[in-house]
């Protein structure tokens, strides 16, 4: 399938199951469908530029901000590429804004690559996979980032995936902790969290979430959704004039690398260094059924 000014969307189905895919876009999720009912918050594609308004896109080499686009590392400060107008901060790393490459293809298996190379955006090389598959209720993903440097380098990843907030939509996970959201978009602090379980119609949230017990229930009257994955941080956003709600899996708190500056171990902020050639993999499950 071809539009206007993309290269060619793949197409995966199994049962009532179907999900598209954009790998020159950020190998974004440009939707997904249960029969005929979204998910995924779904764009047209004629529409489609930034796999930022797609349904879901992979977080790598870092999720959420790095504040004010400079990675304090090792005692270097790198500047980084802001991603957007006016937000001074570097956001949601650079796999979203680079193409990937095909490396399997089938009706219900994807798999795919890309390779950065130290520039502006992220100052350390690294490869990246992605894989997707469409197996009975779910859809399965994969992502793996390797460090290509010849030095041990930080890196992050998850999936920043918006589901359709229909009337009557419910959120529901398990915490122990929630980081607190300065006017800058950037934590403050961590506080006590259990989690949440919550009408989502008025919810308004943009908060990284740690103790995540790694599976999340999304329900309203049509579909009942459940995200599980092999992180334990999770990010939530959406507020009351937002048509979807975000459910991110993420490996690490928002700002992470920098608040190491502060005093905050790399244990409880999820930070990792990968020794050069040495790798991080996470997986996520979407499942899916009509409400019973």
């Amino acid at each position: 399938m071809h539009n206007g000014c993309m290269t060619r969307t793949i197409e995966l189905a199994s049962g009532g199951l179907r999900a598209t895919i954009v790998p020159d876009l950020g190998g974004c999720v440009a939707g997904l469908w249960l029969e005929d009912l979204p998910v995924l918050r779904s764009v047209r594609l004629e529409g489609l530029t930034s796999a930022r308004q797609a349904g879901s896109y992979p977080l790598v080499p870092y999720s959420n901000r790095v504040g004010h686009a400079r990675l304090v590392w090792n005692g270097t400060s790198h500047p980084l590429v802001t991603h957007q107008g006016n937000d001074p901060h570097a956001i949601h790393g650079i796999g979203w804004q680079r193409p990937w490459q095909v490396l399997e293809q089938t009706d219900t298996l994807l798999l795919l690559s890309m390779e950065h190379r130290a520039d502006a955006a992220w100052p350390f090389a690294f490869d990246a996979s992605q894989g997707f598959r469409l197996s009975g209720d779910a859809l399965e993903m994969t992502l793996s980032v390797t460090n290509q440097s010849k030095v041990p380098a930080p890196v992050g990843l998850g999936w920043h995936p918006f589901f359709v907030k229909r009337p009557g939509a419910r959120i529901a996970f398990d915490a122990t902790g929630r980081w607190e959201m300065g006017p800058d978009k950037l934590p403050t602090g961590r506080v006590r969290s259990r989690g949440m379980a919550v009408d989502a119609a008025l919810l308004d949230v943009d908060h990284c979430f740690d103790g995540w017990k790694g599976a999340v229930t999304l329900s309203d009257e049509q579909l009942a959704v459940r995200v599980s994955s092999s992180l334990r941080r999770l990010v939530v956003f959406t507020n009351g004039q937002r048509g979807d709600i975000a459910v991110e899996p993420v490996s690490h708190v928002n700002n992470a690398i920098n608040l190491l500056q502060a005093g905050h171990t790399a244990e409880s902020l999820g930070v990792q260094v990968l020794a050069p050639g040495a790798s991080l993999s996470a997986e996520m499950t979407i499942q899916v059924e009509h409400s019973k």
